[in-house]
C-alpha cells in the first residue's frame, strides 16, 4: 500500500509487538490518510497484547489509559501510544463507553469506531491492509458511512454526527444517506455533548474549504440550531448567504464572526455558550461592532475617523471579512487603496496621537480637569483627521480658541 512511510519508532513498536508473538497493526486516521496521500498527524498501534504485555515488552512505558487499553511506549524521545482489542460496554453518557472487554478479535476492535474509512488497519510490515467494512471503497468513492448501524453509533458518542460533518467538510465527502438520515434522529444525544467538544469540531469545519456546504448540513440535520441556536434559527435565505461569504479564504475565528453577523445581539451569548477562548471572543465582538462601517467614507477625514474605530490592527481583517460578505468585494478592496494612498493606518487615529497631550492642552488653555478637556482632544483630532500636517504644537495651539469655542463649558 504506497503512502507515507511511518516514523521508525512507530515501526519499531510493531516489530516488537509482532516479534513476541502479538498481532499489531496501525490504525484509524492514520491509515485513512495514507490512502488519501495525506500526512497523518498521529499514528496509532492496537495490539492483541493486553497492557501489561505491552509493558512487560518495552523498557519505559507509561500507562495513559489502563481501563481502556492504552499504553504510551516511551523509545528515547518519542512517544508510541498503543492500545489493546476492545469492545466497548454500554453508552450512557453519551460520549464514553462504561466499561471495555478485551477482545483476541481485530474485527471486533474495528467495528466499534465510528466510520468505515476510519476502520481499517494495516501492518507496516507485510504491506497488508485489514479492511472488514470496506473503508478503502468508502474513500474511493468520497463516502462517510457509519461502521454498521449508523444511528447505535450515533447514540454511542454524541459528537460522531458532528464529526461526519467536519470530515465532509476538510475531505470534500459526501454523508452516506442512511449515515445522514441518523443524525436527526439522535440529536438528543449530540445535546448532551460538551461546549468545549462541539466547539472544536466547529473550529476544524470553519477553518475548511468547505465550510459553507457543511453549514448548510448542520441546518438540515438540526445539529446548527443546537450548537448555535440564533444561527439556527435564521431563515434559509440568510443561512445561504453566510454559507456564501464562507466560501472565501479567512480564518476560523473571522469565519465565526461571519456566522454570528446577522445575530450580532446574540453573538456574546453564543461564544460564552460555546466556551471560546476570550482572545477569540474579543476578536469576533471586535468584527462585529464595526459591521456596518461603509465601504465608500465621504471624505478623506471620514477615511481616517473609520480606521482609527476599527483599528490598525483589526483593519486588514476587518477589509477581507468585509469583502466576504458583500456582494461585490469591488468597494472593500477600493477602499484598501485608498487607505493606503492616504496612509491612513498610520495616524494620527486617536487622542494620545496628538502632538498636545492632556497636560499640555490644560496648561495652555487654563483647563482644569474635566470632561472638557477630552471633548476638546476630539475636536482637535477630527481636524487634524482632515489634514495630519495640523499636529504639530504650533498648529494645534492656533486651533485651540476655536476648540475652546466649538466645547463651551457647561455648569
Amino acid at each position: 500500500m504506497s503512502g507515507v512511510t511511518p516514523p521508525a519508532p512507530i515501526v519499531a513498536v510493531v516489530a516488537r509487538l509482532r516479534a513476541a508473538g502479538h498481532e499489531a497493526w496501525l490504525v484509524g486516521g492514520c491509515v485513512r490518510d495514507r490512502l488519501l496521500g495525506r500526512v497523518p498527524g498521529d499514528w496509532d498501534v492496537t495490539t492483541d497484547a493486553e497492557p501489561e504485555a505491552v509493558m512487560a515488552l518495552f523498557d519505559r512505558t507509561v500507562p495513559t489509559g489502563l481501563q481502556h487499553g492504552t499504553v504510551t511506549v516511551v523509545l528515547g524521545e518519542d512517544v508510541v501510544e498503543v492500545t489493546t482489542y476492545r469492545v466497548d460496554g454500554d453508552y450512557t453518557d453519551g460520549r464514553r463507553p462504561d466499561s471495555v472487554r478485551f477482545t483476541r478479535s481485530l474485527e471486533e476492535d474495528l467495528a466499534r469506531r465510528d466510520f468505515t474509512m476510519n476502520a481499517m488497519a494495516w501492518d507496516p510490515l507485510s504491506d497488508t491492509l485489514a479492511d472488514p467494512f470496506e473503508g478503502r471503497r468508502d474513500l474511493d468513492r468520497r463516502l462517510i458511512r457509519a461502521v454498521g448501524d449508523a444511528e447505535a453509533r450515533f447514540t454511542e458518542d454524541g459528537l460522531r454526527a458532528l464529526r461526519a460533518v467536519r470530515f465532509q467538510a476538510v475531505l470534500d465527502f459526501a454523508i452516506e444517506v442512511n449515515t445522514l438520515a441518523a443524525i436527526p434522529r439522535t440529536l438528543r444525544v449530540f445535546q448532551q455533548v460538551s461546549a468545549e467538544r462541539v466547539r472544536v469540531e466547529l473550529y476544524k469545519i470553519l477553518g475548511s474549504a468547505h465550510a459553507g456546504r457543511a453549514l448548510l448540513v448542520l441546518s438540515e440535520t438540526g445539529m446548527l440550531t443546537v450548537a448555535l441556536p440564533a444561527v439556527g434559527r435564521l431563515p434559509d435565505a440568510g443561512l445561504a448567504w453566510v454559507a456564501r461569504a464562507l466560501t472565501h479564504p479567512l480564518p476560523a475565528v473571522d469565519r465565526l464572526a461571519l456566522v454570528l453577523r446577522p445575530v450580532a445581539d446574540e453573538a456574546d451569548a453564543a461564544l460564552r455558550a460555546l466556551r471560546v477562548s476570550n482572545d477569540d471572543r474579543r476578536r469576533v465582538l471586535a468584527l462585529l461592532r464595526v459591521a456596518e462601517e461603509p465601504a465608500d467614507p465621504p471624505s478623506d477625514a471620514a477615511v481616517r475617523a473609520l480606521v482609527a474605530r476599527v483599528t490598525p490592527a483589526l483593519l486588514d481583517a476587518w477589509l477581507a471579512w468585509q469583502a466576504a460578505w458583500a456582494d461585490d468585494a469591488g468597494p472593500w478592496a477600493a477602499l484598501a487603496a485608498r487607505i493606503e494612498a492616504l496612509g491612513a493606518r498610520d495616524g494620527p487615529l486617536t487622542a494620545s496621537d496628538l502632538a498636545l497631550d492632556g497636560r499640555g492642552l490644560m496648561a495652555l488653555a487654563g483647563l482644569p480637569p474635566s470632561r472638557r478637556v477630552g471633548q476638546v482632544q476630539a475636536w482637535l483630532l477630527a481636524r487634524v483627521w482632515e489634514d495630519p500636517t495640523r499636529n504639530t504644537e504650533a498648529g494645534l495651539a492656533d486651533l485651540l480658541p476655536a476648540a475652546l469655542a466649538a466645547v463651551p463649558e457647561r455648569p
